[in-house]
Protein backbone atom coordinates (compact mmCIF):
# COMPACT_ATOMS: atom_id res chain seq x y z
CA UNK A 1 0.00 0.00 0.00
CA UNK A 2 2.48 2.26 0.71
CA UNK A 3 4.76 2.37 -2.13
CA UNK A 4 1.65 2.26 -4.70
CA UNK A 5 0.41 5.54 -2.75
CA UNK A 6 4.30 7.18 -3.06
CA UNK A 7 4.38 6.06 -7.21
CA UNK A 8 0.61 7.07 -7.19
CA UNK A 9 1.69 10.59 -5.83
CA UNK A 10 4.67 11.23 -7.79
CA UNK A 11 2.37 10.08 -10.82
CA UNK A 12 0.11 12.57 -9.80
CA UNK A 13 2.43 15.26 -9.95
CA UNK A 14 3.78 13.96 -13.83
CA UNK A 15 0.21 14.41 -14.43
CA UNK A 16 -0.26 17.80 -13.12
CA UNK A 17 2.60 19.23 -14.40
CA UNK A 18 1.89 17.57 -17.70
CA UNK A 19 -1.73 18.70 -17.62
CA UNK A 20 -0.59 22.71 -17.56
CA UNK A 21 2.41 22.64 -20.19
CA UNK A 22 0.86 20.33 -22.76
CA UNK A 23 -2.95 20.13 -22.62
CA UNK A 24 -3.77 23.74 -21.36
CA UNK A 25 -1.73 25.40 -24.16
CA UNK A 26 -4.46 23.69 -26.41
CA UNK A 27 -6.57 25.42 -24.87
CA UNK A 28 -5.72 28.71 -26.39
CA UNK A 29 -6.97 28.66 -30.15
CA UNK A 30 -4.66 29.93 -32.60
CA UNK A 31 -4.98 33.59 -33.70
CA UNK A 32 -5.45 34.77 -37.53
CA UNK A 33 -2.65 36.98 -37.91
CA UNK A 34 -4.76 38.18 -41.22
CA UNK A 35 -7.52 39.37 -39.17
CA UNK A 36 -8.39 43.58 -39.22
CA UNK A 37 -10.19 45.29 -36.63
CA UNK A 38 -13.26 45.73 -38.73
CA UNK A 39 -16.41 44.26 -40.16
CA UNK A 40 -17.86 41.26 -38.35
CA UNK A 41 -15.40 41.77 -35.34
CA UNK A 42 -17.35 45.01 -34.68
CA UNK A 43 -20.51 42.91 -33.78
CA UNK A 44 -22.28 44.01 -30.87
CA UNK A 45 -22.12 40.78 -28.05
CA UNK A 46 -25.13 38.59 -28.33
CA UNK A 47 -25.90 36.25 -25.32
CA UNK A 48 -29.07 34.43 -24.05
CA UNK A 49 -30.26 36.64 -21.28
CA UNK A 50 -29.88 39.72 -23.21
CA UNK A 51 -30.55 38.76 -26.84
CA UNK A 52 -33.57 40.39 -26.92
CA UNK A 53 -31.83 44.05 -26.04
CA UNK A 54 -28.74 43.29 -28.44
CA UNK A 55 -28.73 43.28 -32.22
CA UNK A 56 -25.90 41.72 -34.09
CA UNK A 57 -24.23 44.52 -36.77
CA UNK A 58 -21.61 44.10 -38.67
CA UNK A 59 -20.46 48.11 -39.54
CA UNK A 60 -17.56 48.78 -41.48
CA UNK A 61 -14.97 50.86 -39.49
CA UNK A 62 -12.72 52.89 -41.54
CA UNK A 63 -9.30 53.45 -40.97
CA UNK A 64 -9.05 55.24 -37.36
CA UNK A 65 -6.52 58.28 -36.62
CA UNK A 66 -5.20 59.08 -33.14
CA UNK A 67 -7.02 61.83 -31.76
CA UNK A 68 -5.29 62.00 -27.72
CA UNK A 69 -2.20 60.70 -26.45
CA UNK A 70 -1.14 59.74 -23.17
CA UNK A 71 1.99 59.49 -21.31
CA UNK A 72 2.19 57.96 -18.03
CA UNK A 73 5.42 57.36 -15.15
CA UNK A 74 5.92 53.74 -16.88
CA UNK A 75 3.24 53.71 -20.31
CA UNK A 76 2.40 55.85 -23.21
CA UNK A 77 -1.06 55.54 -24.90
CA UNK A 78 -3.30 56.87 -27.40
CA UNK A 79 -6.91 57.17 -28.11
CA UNK A 80 -8.66 57.14 -31.84
CA UNK A 81 -11.20 58.80 -33.02
CA UNK A 82 -14.15 56.00 -32.07
CA UNK A 83 -13.07 56.58 -28.40
CA UNK A 84 -11.09 53.60 -27.85
CA UNK A 85 -7.75 53.03 -26.17
CA UNK A 86 -6.00 51.59 -29.32
CA UNK A 87 -2.30 51.29 -27.95
CA UNK A 88 -1.45 51.04 -24.72
CA UNK A 89 2.89 50.41 -24.14
CA UNK A 90 4.72 49.26 -21.48
CA UNK A 91 8.06 51.54 -20.97
CA UNK A 92 9.75 49.55 -18.26
CA UNK A 93 12.68 47.48 -19.76
CA UNK A 94 11.68 44.15 -17.71
CA UNK A 95 8.52 44.56 -20.04
CA UNK A 96 10.29 45.06 -23.56
CA UNK A 97 9.95 41.72 -25.67
CA UNK A 98 13.01 40.36 -27.31
CA UNK A 99 13.76 42.91 -29.96
CA UNK A 100 13.49 45.60 -27.10
CA UNK A 101 10.59 47.65 -28.19
CA UNK A 102 8.07 48.28 -25.79
CA UNK A 103 5.26 45.94 -25.39
CA UNK A 104 1.53 46.80 -26.71
CA UNK A 105 -1.11 45.08 -24.51
CA UNK A 106 -3.70 46.86 -27.06
CA UNK A 107 -3.30 44.16 -30.25
CA UNK A 108 -4.72 45.80 -32.71
CA UNK A 109 -5.62 42.66 -34.28
CA UNK A 110 -7.74 42.25 -31.31
CA UNK A 111 -11.35 43.59 -31.52
CA UNK A 112 -13.22 45.25 -29.18
CA UNK A 113 -10.33 47.44 -28.01
CA UNK A 114 -10.90 49.30 -24.66
CA UNK A 115 -13.98 51.95 -24.16
CA UNK A 116 -15.29 50.72 -27.01
CA UNK A 117 -19.10 51.15 -27.22
CA UNK A 118 -21.71 48.63 -28.81
CA UNK A 119 -25.55 49.87 -29.15
CA UNK A 120 -28.46 47.55 -29.34
CA UNK A 121 -30.17 49.78 -31.82
CA UNK A 122 -28.27 48.51 -35.43
CA UNK A 123 -29.02 51.51 -37.01
CA UNK A 124 -27.23 53.77 -34.07
CA UNK A 125 -24.52 51.45 -33.76
CA UNK A 126 -23.63 51.97 -37.36
CA UNK A 127 -23.93 55.42 -37.33
CA UNK A 128 -21.48 55.19 -33.97
CA UNK A 129 -19.28 53.47 -36.01
CA UNK A 130 -18.73 55.50 -38.57
CA UNK A 131 -18.73 59.27 -36.80
CA UNK A 132 -15.60 60.53 -34.76
CA UNK A 133 -15.37 61.58 -31.30
CA UNK A 134 -13.65 64.99 -30.80
CA UNK A 135 -11.58 65.51 -27.65
CA UNK A 136 -11.24 68.28 -24.99
CA UNK A 137 -7.05 67.86 -25.55
CA UNK A 138 -4.71 66.00 -28.20
CA UNK A 139 -2.29 64.87 -25.26
CA UNK A 140 -1.65 64.42 -21.60
CA UNK A 141 0.87 64.00 -19.49
CA UNK A 142 0.49 62.05 -16.17
CA UNK A 143 3.78 62.36 -14.86
CA UNK A 144 3.06 65.15 -12.94
CA UNK A 145 -0.26 63.67 -12.00
CA UNK A 146 -3.60 62.43 -12.78
CA UNK A 147 -5.59 64.44 -15.73
CA UNK A 148 -8.97 64.29 -16.96
CA UNK A 149 -10.18 64.18 -20.95
CA UNK A 150 -13.31 64.36 -22.42
CA UNK A 151 -14.27 62.67 -25.56
CA UNK A 152 -17.59 64.03 -27.02
CA UNK A 153 -19.32 61.97 -29.94
CA UNK A 154 -22.19 64.03 -31.71
CA UNK A 155 -24.95 61.15 -32.99
CA UNK A 156 -27.63 63.45 -34.11
CA UNK A 157 -30.46 62.93 -31.72
CA UNK A 158 -27.47 61.67 -29.15
CA UNK A 159 -24.80 62.97 -27.81
CA UNK A 160 -22.05 60.82 -25.68
CA UNK A 161 -19.76 61.95 -23.70
CA UNK A 162 -17.17 60.26 -21.80
CA UNK A 163 -14.83 61.70 -19.16
CA UNK A 164 -12.07 59.84 -18.37
CA UNK A 165 -9.45 60.65 -15.52
CA UNK A 166 -6.27 58.94 -16.15
CA UNK A 167 -3.86 58.26 -13.36
CA UNK A 168 0.17 57.87 -13.84
CA UNK A 169 -0.06 53.60 -12.80
CA UNK A 170 -2.40 53.10 -15.87
CA UNK A 171 -5.55 53.25 -14.07
CA UNK A 172 -8.71 55.67 -14.65
CA UNK A 173 -12.34 56.48 -14.05
CA UNK A 174 -14.56 56.54 -16.74
CA UNK A 175 -18.22 58.68 -16.54
CA UNK A 176 -20.18 58.17 -19.27
CA UNK A 177 -23.48 60.34 -20.05
CA UNK A 178 -26.00 59.87 -23.32
CA UNK A 179 -28.34 62.84 -23.64
CA UNK A 180 -31.13 60.70 -23.74
CA UNK A 181 -31.41 56.88 -22.51
CA UNK A 182 -30.16 54.27 -25.18
CA UNK A 183 -29.09 50.33 -24.62
CA UNK A 184 -25.58 49.99 -25.01
CA UNK A 185 -22.23 47.95 -23.78
CA UNK A 186 -19.10 48.95 -23.49
CA UNK A 187 -15.61 46.71 -23.04
CA UNK A 188 -12.73 46.98 -21.29
CA UNK A 189 -10.94 45.84 -24.15
CA UNK A 190 -9.73 42.14 -25.39
CA UNK A 191 -6.87 40.54 -23.29
CA UNK A 192 -3.47 40.94 -24.11
CA UNK A 193 -2.06 38.51 -26.47
CA UNK A 194 1.33 38.97 -24.75
CA UNK A 195 1.93 36.25 -22.83
CA UNK A 196 0.84 33.49 -24.85
CA UNK A 197 1.82 30.05 -23.32
CA UNK A 198 0.99 26.91 -22.18
CA UNK A 199 1.51 27.52 -18.26
CA UNK A 200 -1.55 29.45 -17.49
CA UNK A 201 -5.25 29.59 -18.56
CA UNK A 202 -6.17 32.69 -20.38
CA UNK A 203 -9.83 34.43 -20.44
CA UNK A 204 -12.43 36.32 -18.31
CA UNK A 205 -12.37 36.50 -14.52
CA UNK A 206 -15.54 38.29 -12.86
CA UNK A 207 -15.11 38.89 -8.65
CA UNK A 208 -18.99 39.02 -7.21
CA UNK A 209 -19.69 41.38 -4.65
CA UNK A 210 -19.54 38.53 -2.26
CA UNK A 211 -15.80 38.03 -3.54
CA UNK A 212 -16.31 34.87 -4.99
CA UNK A 213 -14.80 34.42 -8.33
CA UNK A 214 -15.48 33.04 -11.84
CA UNK A 215 -13.17 31.90 -14.59
CA UNK A 216 -14.15 31.03 -17.44
CA UNK A 217 -11.15 29.99 -20.03
CA UNK A 218 -11.52 31.16 -24.00
CA UNK A 219 -13.32 28.77 -25.78
CA UNK A 220 -15.40 27.76 -22.04
CA UNK A 221 -18.39 30.25 -22.20
CA UNK A 222 -21.57 28.80 -22.16
CA UNK A 223 -23.10 28.10 -25.24
CA UNK A 224 -25.19 31.90 -26.10
CA UNK A 225 -23.13 33.17 -23.95
CA UNK A 226 -23.24 34.20 -20.37
CA UNK A 227 -24.05 37.09 -18.22
CA UNK A 228 -23.55 38.14 -14.11
CA UNK A 229 -25.56 40.68 -12.85
CA UNK A 230 -23.41 41.61 -9.23
CA UNK A 231 -20.09 41.75 -10.43
CA UNK A 232 -17.67 44.65 -8.84
CA UNK A 233 -14.36 42.88 -11.23
CA UNK A 234 -14.33 42.33 -15.07
CA UNK A 235 -11.69 41.58 -15.89
CA UNK A 236 -10.22 39.70 -19.26
CA UNK A 237 -6.49 38.48 -18.83
CA UNK A 238 -3.06 36.02 -20.04
CA UNK A 239 -0.62 34.83 -18.07
CA UNK A 240 0.67 38.46 -16.80
CA UNK A 241 -1.39 41.38 -17.74
CA UNK A 242 -4.88 42.01 -17.46
CA UNK A 243 -7.20 44.96 -18.71
CA UNK A 244 -10.58 45.47 -16.62
CA UNK A 245 -13.53 47.05 -15.17
CA UNK A 246 -13.72 47.73 -11.40
CA UNK A 247 -16.51 48.68 -9.37
CA UNK A 248 -16.91 48.66 -5.94
CA UNK A 249 -19.94 50.94 -4.98
CA UNK A 250 -21.69 49.98 -7.95
CA UNK A 251 -22.50 46.27 -9.50
CA UNK A 252 -21.36 45.84 -13.10
CA UNK A 253 -24.09 44.23 -15.31
CA UNK A 254 -21.29 41.82 -17.71
CA UNK A 255 -22.09 39.86 -21.06
CA UNK A 256 -19.99 37.36 -21.53
CA UNK A 257 -19.28 36.26 -25.07
CA UNK A 258 -16.36 34.74 -27.73
CA UNK A 259 -15.57 35.78 -30.79
CA UNK A 260 -15.40 33.37 -34.37
CA UNK A 261 -11.55 32.11 -32.82
CA UNK A 262 -13.69 31.15 -29.17
CA UNK A 263 -11.87 34.09 -27.43
CA UNK A 264 -13.53 35.96 -24.74
CA UNK A 265 -15.14 39.46 -25.28
CA UNK A 266 -16.46 40.78 -22.17
CA UNK A 267 -18.62 43.96 -22.20
CA UNK A 268 -20.61 45.84 -19.38
CA UNK A 269 -24.55 46.76 -20.50
CA UNK A 270 -25.99 49.99 -19.44
CA UNK A 271 -28.77 51.90 -20.29
CA UNK A 272 -27.48 55.44 -19.50
CA UNK A 273 -25.14 57.24 -17.62
CA UNK A 274 -22.61 54.79 -16.55
CA UNK A 275 -19.15 55.42 -14.06
CA UNK A 276 -16.79 53.02 -13.67
CA UNK A 277 -13.07 52.63 -13.02
CA UNK A 278 -10.46 50.62 -15.12
CA UNK A 279 -7.19 49.01 -15.54
CA UNK A 280 -4.80 48.10 -18.33
CA UNK A 281 -1.40 46.50 -17.39
CA UNK A 282 0.59 43.90 -15.55
CA UNK A 283 -0.82 41.36 -12.98
CA UNK A 284 2.02 43.25 -10.23
CA UNK A 285 0.42 42.41 -6.72
CA UNK A 286 2.38 46.07 -5.39
CA UNK A 287 0.53 47.76 -8.27
CA UNK A 288 -2.54 46.25 -7.78
CA UNK A 289 -2.27 47.00 -3.98
CA UNK A 290 -1.21 50.01 -4.13
CA UNK A 291 -4.52 51.16 -6.98
CA UNK A 292 -6.71 48.98 -4.29
CA UNK A 293 -6.12 45.74 -2.53
CA UNK A 294 -9.01 44.14 -3.97
CA UNK A 295 -7.63 44.00 -7.49
CA UNK A 296 -5.00 41.80 -6.52
CA UNK A 297 -8.06 38.93 -6.40
CA UNK A 298 -7.08 39.38 -10.49
CA UNK A 299 -3.63 37.40 -9.73
CA UNK A 300 -5.96 33.85 -9.45
CA UNK A 301 -3.54 30.79 -8.32
CA UNK A 302 -5.78 27.91 -9.01
CA UNK A 303 -7.25 25.41 -6.03
CA UNK A 304 -4.65 26.14 -3.59
CA UNK A 305 -5.06 30.13 -3.70
CA UNK A 306 -5.63 30.34 -0.40
CA UNK A 307 -1.91 28.88 0.60
CA UNK A 308 -0.52 30.58 -3.01
CA UNK A 309 -1.18 34.24 -1.57
CA UNK A 310 0.35 34.03 1.88
CA UNK A 311 3.07 32.41 0.57
CA UNK A 312 3.39 34.96 -2.24
CA UNK A 313 3.44 37.78 0.15
CA UNK A 314 6.48 35.91 2.41
CA UNK A 315 7.94 35.96 -1.33
CA UNK A 316 7.98 39.15 -1.73
CA UNK A 317 9.33 40.27 1.90
CA UNK A 318 12.29 37.87 0.98
CA UNK A 319 13.03 39.53 -1.97
CA UNK A 320 12.97 42.77 0.24
CA UNK A 321 15.18 41.61 2.52
CA UNK A 322 17.47 39.94 -0.32
CA UNK A 323 17.05 42.29 -3.34
CA UNK A 324 16.81 39.63 -5.58
CA UNK A 325 13.99 37.17 -6.64
CA UNK A 326 16.23 34.21 -6.89
CA UNK A 327 17.58 34.38 -3.60
CA UNK A 328 14.31 34.75 -2.32
CA UNK A 329 13.48 31.87 -3.73
CA UNK A 330 15.88 29.73 -2.73
CA UNK A 331 15.63 31.23 1.10
CA UNK A 332 11.47 30.84 0.19
CA UNK A 333 12.23 26.76 -0.44
CA UNK A 334 14.99 26.80 2.54
CA UNK A 335 12.12 27.94 5.11
CA UNK A 336 9.28 25.51 3.81
CA UNK A 337 11.38 22.55 3.83
CA UNK A 338 12.18 23.61 7.57
CA UNK A 339 8.65 24.31 8.52
CA UNK A 340 8.00 20.57 6.82
CA UNK A 341 10.53 18.66 8.49
CA UNK A 342 9.07 17.25 11.11
CA UNK A 343 6.56 15.48 8.43
CA UNK A 344 9.23 14.76 6.32
CA UNK A 345 11.31 13.15 9.34
CA UNK A 346 8.54 11.12 10.27
CA UNK A 347 7.83 9.41 6.29
CA UNK A 348 11.72 8.86 6.00
CA UNK A 349 11.89 7.09 9.57
CA UNK A 350 9.12 5.20 8.59
CA UNK A 351 10.08 4.45 4.88
CA UNK A 352 14.00 2.35 6.72
CA UNK A 353 11.86 0.75 9.36
CA UNK A 354 9.73 -0.58 6.10
CA UNK A 355 12.57 -1.32 4.83
CA UNK A 356 13.74 -3.31 7.55
CA UNK A 357 10.74 -5.26 8.04
CA UNK A 358 10.55 -5.97 3.96
CA UNK A 359 11.60 -9.64 4.41
CA UNK A 360 9.79 -10.24 7.42
CA UNK A 361 6.50 -9.08 5.33
CA UNK A 362 7.67 -11.16 1.98
CA UNK A 363 7.84 -14.29 4.54
CA UNK A 364 4.57 -13.82 5.94
CA UNK A 365 3.33 -13.31 2.37
CA UNK A 366 4.61 -16.47 1.14
CA UNK A 367 3.14 -17.86 4.45
CA UNK A 368 -0.50 -16.51 4.64
CA UNK A 369 -0.79 -16.65 0.47
CA UNK A 370 -4.24 -18.34 0.83
CA UNK A 371 -5.33 -16.80 3.74
CA UNK A 372 -5.33 -12.97 3.19
CA UNK A 373 -7.15 -12.18 6.94
CA UNK A 374 -4.65 -13.83 8.97
CA UNK A 375 -1.59 -12.26 6.91
CA UNK A 376 -3.09 -8.72 7.26
CA UNK A 377 -3.55 -9.36 11.43
CA UNK A 378 0.06 -10.87 11.35
CA UNK A 379 1.63 -8.04 9.57
CA UNK A 380 -0.28 -5.79 11.94
CA UNK A 381 1.33 -7.01 14.64
CA UNK A 382 4.72 -7.42 12.96
CA UNK A 383 3.88 -3.39 12.13
CA UNK A 384 2.70 -2.73 16.13
CA UNK A 385 6.02 -4.55 17.52
CA UNK A 386 8.69 -2.54 15.95
CA UNK A 387 6.85 0.65 15.87
CA UNK A 388 6.32 0.76 11.90
CA UNK A 389 3.32 2.37 9.78
CA UNK A 390 2.79 1.18 6.71
CA UNK A 391 0.97 5.12 5.91
CA UNK A 392 3.85 6.48 7.75
CA UNK A 393 6.00 7.38 4.17
CA UNK A 394 3.27 8.42 2.08
CA UNK A 395 0.96 11.18 4.10
CA UNK A 396 3.90 13.38 4.71
CA UNK A 397 3.75 13.40 1.10
CA UNK A 398 0.38 13.64 0.62
CA UNK A 399 0.06 16.32 3.63
CA UNK A 400 2.89 18.68 1.41
CA UNK A 401 1.22 17.91 -1.91
CA UNK A 402 -1.22 21.64 -1.34
CA UNK A 403 2.23 23.43 -0.76
CA UNK A 404 4.38 22.18 -3.35
CA UNK A 405 1.26 22.91 -6.01
CA UNK A 406 0.97 26.46 -4.43
CA UNK A 407 4.69 27.25 -5.05
CA UNK A 408 4.23 25.98 -8.63
CA UNK A 409 1.20 28.65 -9.46
CA UNK A 410 3.19 31.34 -7.71
CA UNK A 411 6.74 30.95 -9.34
CA UNK A 412 4.96 30.87 -12.89
CA UNK A 413 2.05 33.49 -12.55
CA UNK A 414 4.35 36.19 -10.71
CA UNK A 415 5.30 38.96 -13.01
CA UNK A 416 7.35 40.05 -10.82
CA UNK A 417 10.10 37.20 -12.09
CA UNK A 418 10.12 38.53 -15.42
CA UNK A 419 13.23 40.05 -16.48
CA UNK A 420 14.45 39.34 -13.03
CA UNK A 421 18.30 37.45 -12.71
CA UNK A 422 19.78 35.16 -10.08
CA UNK A 423 23.18 34.28 -10.94
CA UNK A 424 25.90 34.14 -13.67
CA UNK A 425 24.00 32.59 -16.69
CA UNK A 426 20.21 33.08 -15.36
CA UNK A 427 19.37 36.75 -16.56
CA UNK A 428 15.37 35.97 -16.57
CA UNK A 429 13.45 34.07 -14.39
CA UNK A 430 10.61 34.31 -16.09
CA UNK A 431 11.54 32.09 -18.76
CA UNK A 432 13.56 29.04 -19.18
CA UNK A 433 17.26 28.07 -18.35
CA UNK A 434 19.10 29.02 -21.64
CA UNK A 435 21.61 25.93 -21.11
CA UNK A 436 19.37 23.65 -19.25
CA UNK A 437 21.52 23.60 -16.41
CA UNK A 438 18.75 23.75 -13.43
CA UNK A 439 17.13 21.23 -15.19
CA UNK A 440 20.09 18.68 -15.24
CA UNK A 441 20.67 19.01 -12.06
CA UNK A 442 17.35 18.72 -10.69
CA UNK A 443 17.49 15.87 -12.70
CA UNK A 444 20.36 14.53 -11.13
CA UNK A 445 19.34 15.35 -7.21
CA UNK A 446 16.00 13.58 -7.76
CA UNK A 447 18.25 9.97 -8.75
CA UNK A 448 20.24 10.96 -6.47
CA UNK A 449 17.66 10.77 -4.34
CA UNK A 450 15.87 7.82 -5.29
CA UNK A 451 19.41 6.36 -4.60
CA UNK A 452 19.22 7.41 -1.10
CA UNK A 453 16.22 6.72 -0.35
CA UNK A 454 15.11 3.14 1.19
CA UNK A 455 12.34 1.18 -0.80
CA UNK A 456 10.76 -2.17 -0.52
CA UNK A 457 9.78 -3.00 -4.55
CA UNK A 458 9.12 -6.17 -5.50
CA UNK A 459 7.39 -5.72 -8.51
CA UNK A 460 9.76 -5.03 -11.13
CA UNK A 461 7.13 -2.54 -12.84
CA UNK A 462 6.66 -0.43 -10.25
CA UNK A 463 10.63 -0.13 -9.83
CA UNK A 464 11.67 0.98 -13.42
CA UNK A 465 8.50 3.26 -13.47
CA UNK A 466 10.10 5.06 -10.19
CA UNK A 467 13.69 5.08 -12.15
CA UNK A 468 12.58 6.92 -14.98
CA UNK A 469 10.67 9.72 -12.94
CA UNK A 470 14.05 11.92 -12.76
CA UNK A 471 14.26 11.52 -16.51
CA UNK A 472 10.64 12.78 -16.87
CA UNK A 473 10.53 15.79 -14.74
CA UNK A 474 14.08 16.77 -16.07
CA UNK A 475 11.91 16.30 -19.44
CA UNK A 476 8.86 18.91 -18.45
CA UNK A 477 11.74 21.20 -16.43
CA UNK A 478 13.95 22.14 -19.12
CA UNK A 479 11.11 24.29 -20.78
CA UNK A 480 9.96 25.56 -17.52
CA UNK A 481 10.89 28.95 -15.96
CA UNK A 482 14.45 29.32 -14.58
CA UNK A 483 12.53 30.89 -11.33
CA UNK A 484 10.43 27.47 -10.80
CA UNK A 485 13.23 25.06 -12.07
CA UNK A 486 15.02 26.65 -9.25
CA UNK A 487 12.31 25.59 -6.77
CA UNK A 488 12.67 22.13 -7.46
CA UNK A 489 16.08 22.48 -8.03
CA UNK A 490 16.93 23.83 -4.34
CA UNK A 491 14.08 21.50 -3.06
CA UNK A 492 15.37 18.63 -3.81
CA UNK A 493 19.05 19.11 -3.38
CA UNK A 494 17.82 19.79 0.31
CA UNK A 495 15.74 16.29 0.33
CA UNK A 496 18.75 14.77 -0.63
CA UNK A 497 20.59 16.65 2.49
CA UNK A 498 17.85 15.19 4.54
CA UNK A 499 18.37 11.85 3.39
CA UNK A 500 22.03 11.71 4.02
CA UNK A 501 21.39 12.45 7.95
CA UNK A 502 18.34 10.52 8.37
CA UNK A 503 19.94 7.58 7.26
CA UNK A 504 22.61 8.23 9.46
CA UNK A 505 20.52 8.85 12.84
CA UNK A 506 18.97 5.83 11.50
CA UNK A 507 21.93 3.44 11.42
CA UNK A 508 22.83 4.75 14.18
CA UNK A 509 19.65 3.70 16.10
CA UNK A 510 20.00 0.25 14.34
CA UNK A 511 23.87 -0.48 15.87
CA UNK A 512 22.53 1.21 19.13
CA UNK A 513 19.65 -1.23 19.68
CA UNK A 514 22.46 -4.30 18.60
CA UNK A 515 24.84 -3.56 20.79
CA UNK A 516 22.13 -3.35 23.86
CA UNK A 517 20.81 -6.46 22.52
CA UNK A 518 24.75 -8.10 22.56
CA UNK A 519 25.24 -6.59 26.33
CA UNK A 520 22.20 -8.01 27.60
Amino acid sequence: MQKRVIIATLLAFVFFIGYDHFYLSKLRPQIDTNQTATVEQNQAPSTTSTSKDVTNVAPTVNTQKDILTIKGDTFHATIDDLGRINSFKLDEAIYKNEKGDAINLVDPTFSPMPLEMRFSDASLNQKAFSTPYKASVSSIDLTTGEKSVVLTQDLGDLVVTKTIKFYPKGNYELDIKLSKEAKYFITPGMRPNIAVDGYTVHGALIRQSDESLDIIKDGGVEKGGQSFSNANIAAVFDRYYSTLFYSFDNSLNVVLSEDKNEINQLFVSSNGDFKTNGFIGPKNQKLLASINPQLTDIIEYGWFTFIAKPMFSFLSWLHGFTGNWGWAIVLLTIVIRVVLFPLTYKGMVSMNKMKDLAPKIKELQAKYKGEPQKMQAQMMDLYRKHGANPMGGCLPILLQIPVFFAIYRVLLNAIELQGAPWILWIHDLAIKDPYFILPIIMGASMFLQQRLTPTTFTDPMQEKIMKFLPLIFTFFFITFPAGLTLYWCVNNILSVIQQVIVNKIFKKQKEAVILEKKSS
